[in-house]
């Protein structure tokens, strides 16, 4: 997708790639999709190099457990979901509003100088 967008962002503009928690700390029984989501980060480093000189920013949000269709597995079932919120110091899962927030913050002015970071929005899960 990114590789249509560019040429239509005429040279400024700002990207932003979900990436997930599970790329800093990889969950059991999710070695695949954790590893993918730590190769977005690493996508998202080296497209923030290539690209800052276009003027494009290219960061990546990484959200911890969200009420999303994706998570539903986790969140419909009373006891994986006590274990997964155990986890999460603020107690409590993310909705996508809080998601969103987030996103606004890295493709607005406010983050002009920020390009290749990673934000983590989790809860404070992997502190």
């Amino acid at each position: 997708m990114i590789k249509y967008a560019v040429p239509l962002m005429r040279n400024k503009g700002a990207i932003v790639n979900v990436s997930s928690v599970n790329a800093v700390k990889p969950a059991i029984f999710q070695g695949i999709y954790s590893a993918t989501k730590a190769a977005l980060i690493n996508m998202t480093q080296t497209m923030a190099r290539e690209l800052a000189p276009r003027g494009i920013r290219v960061n990546a949000l990484l959200p911890g457990l969200t009420n999303t269709q994706f998570a539903s597995a986790i969140i419909s079932s009373d006891e994986i979901r006590e274990f997964a919120v155990s986890q999460i110091p603020m107690g409590r899962y993310a909705e996508p509003e809080e998601m969103a927030g987030a996103v606004l913050y890295l493709v607005s002015d406010a983050a002009s100088f920020t390009t290749g970071a990673s934000l983590v929005c989790d809860g404070g899960m992997l502190v």
